[in-house]
C-alpha cells in the first residue's frame, strides 16, 4: 500500500482526538481514538477492497467467540476508505518480557486452539498455499521481497531461488493443506496477539486482513519463530514450542514450519 499522505477529511469521524499510530507494516494510514477506545484505518481508493475484506473479515470472526475487535463504521469515497474499530484492549504480546510471555503461553496457544477448531467450512474465506504462492511469485517477480524478514541463513539468498525451492514442494505442502484445513489469523506474529497486563491473558487478535482456511502452519510457524525475538535462549524457545505442541495436540512438523517459514517473506 503506498505511504503517501492520504487526504482525511471526509474519511474521519468528527469530534474525536485522532491520534497517529506508527507502528505495523501495512503501509495503511493507522489513528487512534484513546477517548473513544477506537482506531480508524485509511487507505487510497485503490485499496478499498482490501480494506472493505478486512472489515467483512472483522465481522465474521466477532461472531465466532473469538476475542477481537468490532466494526464501528465504514466510509468509501473516491478518494479512499475508512474502517472504524473497536480498541481491544491489553498490550501487543510482543511488550512482554519472556516471563510475562511465559505466563501467557498457554492462553495464546489455547486461542489458537479455539481458532483453528472453527468449522473449516464455515468460513468464507481462503488464505490457502495456491493463494499464497500466487502472492509470492508476483512479489518475487516485481522485486518488492523485504529480505529483512526472510530466515537470518536465507537473507543473502536470491529470492527467486527460494522461491524455486518452495514450489517444489507445492505438490507435498497441497496435499497436507487438503487433509487439515483450519481457520487461520493469517499473519500470527506477537504484535497482532494483544495480552492484559495484569491477567497476561489473550484479550483479542486484530489486524485479520489475511484470515481464511489455510494449513495450519501459516500460523503455527509464524507464531514459534516470532517468539524467538523474546525468549532469552535457544532452549527456552524449544522449550515453549513442546509446550505449545502439547497443549495445542500435535507433533510439531519441522519440515513443514520451514516451509511456511520461507513462503511468508515473500507474500508481503
Amino acid at each position: 500500500m503506498s505511504a503517501s499522505p492520504l487526504p482525511l477529511t471526509g474519511l474521519l469521524p468528527e469530534g474525536s482526538e485522532w491520534m497517529p499510530v506508527t507502528h505495523g507494516q501495512s503501509g495503511a494510514t493507522v489513528l487512534h481514538d484513546p477517548g473513544n477506545k477506537r482506531y480508524v484505518k485509511v487507505v487510497p481508493a485503490a485499496h478499498a477492497d482490501a480494506l472493505a475484506a478486512e472489515r467483512d473479515r472483522i465481522e465474521w470472526l466477532s461472531a465466532t467467540g473469538i476475542p477481537g475487535p468490532t466494526v464501528l463504521a465504514w466510509h468509501a469515497s473516491e478518494h479512499g476508505a475508512s474502517l472504524v474499530t473497536s480498541a481491544v484492549a491489553g498490550v501487543p504480546a510482543d511488550q512482554l518480557d519472556p516471563t510475562q510471555l511465559h505466563a501467557a503461553w498457554l492462553s495464546i496457544t489455547d486461542t489458537v486452539r479455539r481458532l483453528h477448531r472453527i468449522p473449516a467450512a464455515s468460513c468464507p474465506y481462503d488464505n490457502t498455499l495456491d493463494d499464497l504462492i500466487a502472492v509470492a511469485r508476483a512479489t518475487v517477480a516485481q522485486n518488492r521481497v523485504q529480505t529483512e524478514f526472510l530466515p537470518q541463513h536465507l537473507q543473502q539468498t536470491p529470492p527467486v531461488a527460494i522461491l524455486d525451492s518452495l514450489e517444489r514442494e507445492l505438490p507435498r505442502r497441497r496435499e497436507q493443506e487438503g487433509a487439515d484445513p483450519v481457520v487461520c489469523h493469517g499473519d500470527l506474529c506477537l504484535p497482532n496477539i494483544l495480552i492484559d497486563p495484569g491477567t497476561l491473558h489473550v484479550t483479542g487478535l486484530i489486524d485479520l486482513g489475511r484470515l481464511g482456511r489455510a494449513d495450519p502452519y501459516v500460523d503455527i510457524a509464524l507464531l514459534l519463530a516470532n517468539a524467538r525475538g523474546t525468549w532469552p535462549d535457544e532452549d527456552t524457545a524449544r522449550q515453549a514450542d513442546h509446550d505449545f505442541a502439547d497443549r495445542y495436540g500435535i507433533v510439531l512438523d519441522l519440515e513443514r514450519q520451514d516451509f511456511y517459514l520461507r513462503l511468508d517473506p515473500l507474500t508481503w
